[in-house]
């Protein structure tokens, strides 16, 4: 298979799950189920059709908006297609049609939602980063992205160094420092980038969120109390981590387990 027809239809087939992601994103954090009623315009209830429901060209050819009540379509659904149809693709340039591929493949669709759920309810839940950390320990015993030992200890690592964060933070400070989601996403992450990925994704994360949180106290538009949805960081620094783990690693001078 040529290398450009691999990441077009890789692009392609990633717009759809990103369509996907989409009801994932909108209905886990409600409680509802991903597969009943077919999808509908949250306004007016009405149901959308096949060719309303093309990734990206539905929303362009409808001016963002439900055909049925004009109700305002949120830019996020075509970001959140386009997004992932870019990442696929890329995953398909940095690592191939392989099983590593495939694995790095899966991490992408569990971090987009689990980005997206955070930023919209500060919710990290359950249903994605548990089994996204079995998934990870299966990859990596199959011969995946890291070793199983890497894999293993990066799971331990992941949950342990957040939750004695919250533990001395609750301590000093009497209040929480971060949710146990952190703690189960940071354990996938370990499952699937191994012990020095998890540690790179918590120093990334750690770092764009002091700077982000610094940012938005000095503009007023946060106090030392706020907030702030700490997944969304950790989601873009483990994607950071998976395409680039062998150039930061080196420029650390660390050797991957």
């Amino acid at each position: 298979m040529p290398e450009w027809f691999a990441i077009a239809a890789t692009a392609a087939y990633g717009l759809v799950l990103g369509s996907f992601l989409n009801v994932v994103i909108h209905r886990l954090p409600r409680g509802m189920s991903l597969l009943r009623p077919r999808s509908h315009c949250p306004a007016c209830g009405a149901p959308v059709c096949w060719y309303d429901n093309v990734p990206v060209l539905s929303f362009l050819a409808l001016g963002g908006r439900c055909r049925a009540c004009r109700a305002a379509i949120s830019p996020r659904y075509p970001l959140v297609e386009l997004a992932t149809g870019i990442l696929l693709a890329l995953v398909v340039v940095r690592f191939g049609v392989t099983l590593v591929g495939v694995e790095a493949a899966v991490l992408v669709l569990l971090l987009v939602p689990l980005a997206l759920i955070d930023l919209e309810h500060h919710l990290l839940p359950d249903a994605l980063t548990l089994p996204g950390i079995v998934a990870g320990a299966a990859f990596s015993a199959a011969g995946g992205l890291v070793s199983w030992r890497s894999a293993l200890l990066g799971a331990v690592v992941g949950g342990a160094v957040p939750y004695l964060v919250i533990v001395v933070y609750r301590l000093v400070r009497g209040v929480e420092g971060m949710g146990l989601g952190d703690v189960k996403l940071l354990a996938m992450a370990g499952a699937f980038l191994g012990w020095q990925g998890v540690l790179l994704t918590l120093g990334i994360g750690s770092c764009v969120g002091a700077a982000v949180g610094l940012a938005l106290i000095a503009c007023g538009r946060a106090g030392r109390d706020t907030e702030l949805p700490f997944g969304v960081f950790l989601s873009a620094a483990a994607l950071v981590v998976l395409f680039f783990a062998p150039e930061l690693l080196h420029l650390l001078g660390w050797v991957r387990a």
